[in-house]
């Protein structure tokens, strides 16, 4: 009963761990350089992103976006980059949380995408001016927060495979060590007993005869 009930405690302490890692990320030192890619991409806002436009006028479309002819990928870059690559890196970083980091890996990873669509509008624009250095750096920062986010959530998946593995693994254990109790109890239970094989008489069969 000892037995049975320290392994269910251990048990419920591995589930604990378990369904902790499972919404938790561990980022490492991997926090500090996703932190200042948020940052550089924070100050690719206030860098011209082509012409005279500037990030933050790419994102609200005002009149020097306009002038300058900003297209539809390129305001859509700029709007994924600071809600997934900005918004959500933050705050995955400040909680921790698991499912916040897969979004901004997937906003960051779409945000990719469109950044090189982005940049080639501009370099296809024709007489309008080309990509700027704000752009640039913008789809650079968003490319190494999504190669960043993947690492951190897949060394997550790993190592909630492996506390899974070493939790099947004590089950196992703790189930062949119930086996063999069980096998030594029956053949405890099968073999007689000197004492059993004695007659009422205090003898047993072997003993002779008295006469």
């Amino acid at each position: 009963m000892t037995n049975e009930g320290d392994f269910d405690q251990f048990r419920g302490d591995l589930d604990a761990v378990e369904r902790k890692m499972a919404h938790e990320i561990d980022p490492g030192a991997r926090a500090l350089v996703v932190a200042i890619l948020v940052f550089v991409l924070l100050l690719s806002f206030v860098l011209p992103h082509t012409g005279a436009s500037k990030g933050f006028d790419v994102l609200l479309g005002d009149a020097t976006a306009v002038s300058d002819g900003i297209s539809l990928p390129s305001r859509v870059f700029t709007w994924l980059a600071l809600v997934f690559s900005v918004g959500f890196s933050t705050i995955a970083l400040l909680t921790r949380r698991w499912a916040l980091a897969w979004v901004a890996l997937a906003g960051s990873a779409v945000g990719s995408v469109l950044g090189m669509l982005a940049v080639w509008s501009r370099q296809t624009a024709g007489p309008q001016p080309g990509p700027g250095i704000g752009l640039i750096v913008a789809w650079l920062a968003v490319i190494l927060l999504t190669f960043h986010w993947a690492r951190v959530v897949w060394s997550r998946s790993a190592v909630q495979l492996a506390a899974e593995e070493e939790r099947r693994r004590a089950a196992m254990q703790h189930q062949q060590h119930g086996l063999l109790d069980g096998i030594d109890k029956t053949d405890a239970a099968a073999t007689p007993d000197a004492t059993d094989t004695a007659e009422p008489n205090g003898k047993t069969p072997d003993d002779g005869d008295p006469r």
